[in-house]
């Protein structure tokens, strides 16, 4: 691969032990690949009716995306930690508003893959794959790994 955008690996982290999974995976494979990894995070706040003739207001109290950045940060540190690998791959990070799956594949369009864990933080606990995870797999616009890990059984 001679093409930067096709050495890139996207990787959805949104906070989870299911995430930190997926991008260990991802430094692993990056580094066999000689690829970038690119961590992408998504966040949407959350807005609650105000008045009648207000409109909605932000209900988050706190700057939301300072917040996620440092989620990010945490996890990135936490697996680059846990990889043999994470010290020798570039890592580039990705605050996107939006939803998950669509900010997602509009990361990875013209990556060499999109990995994502195989659950996130919400839903019901005893699902095997995620809302976000059974969307990308559908509609990917790479090469899709979704990596599958034990955490619910621990």
């Amino acid at each position: 691969m001679t093409d930067g955008a096709e050495r890139r690996i996207v990787v959805g982290v949104e906070g989870s032990g299911y995430a930190r999974a997926a991008l260990i995976w991802a430094l692993e494979e990056a580094h066999h690949r000689d690829a970038i990894v690119e961590v992408v995070t998504c966040y949407s706040p959350t807005y609650v009716p105000a008045a009648p003739d207000l409109g909605y207001v932000p209900l988050d109290s706190f700057d939301l995306a300072a917040e996620v950045e440092k989620m990010q940060g945490e996890v990135i540190d936490s697996a680059v930690a846990a990889s043999d690998f994470g010290d020798e791959v570039e890592i580039r990070r990705t605050l996107q508003k939006g939803r998950p799956a669509d900010t997602l594949m509009r990361a990875a369009d013209g990556a060499a893959m999109l990995v994502v864990g195989n659950r996130g933080r919400g839903g019901f606990a005893g699902l095997r794959l995620g809302s976000v995870s059974q969307a990308i797999a559908h509609h990917s616009p790479c090469p899709l790994v979704i990596v599958r890990t034990g955490l619910a059984d621990d």
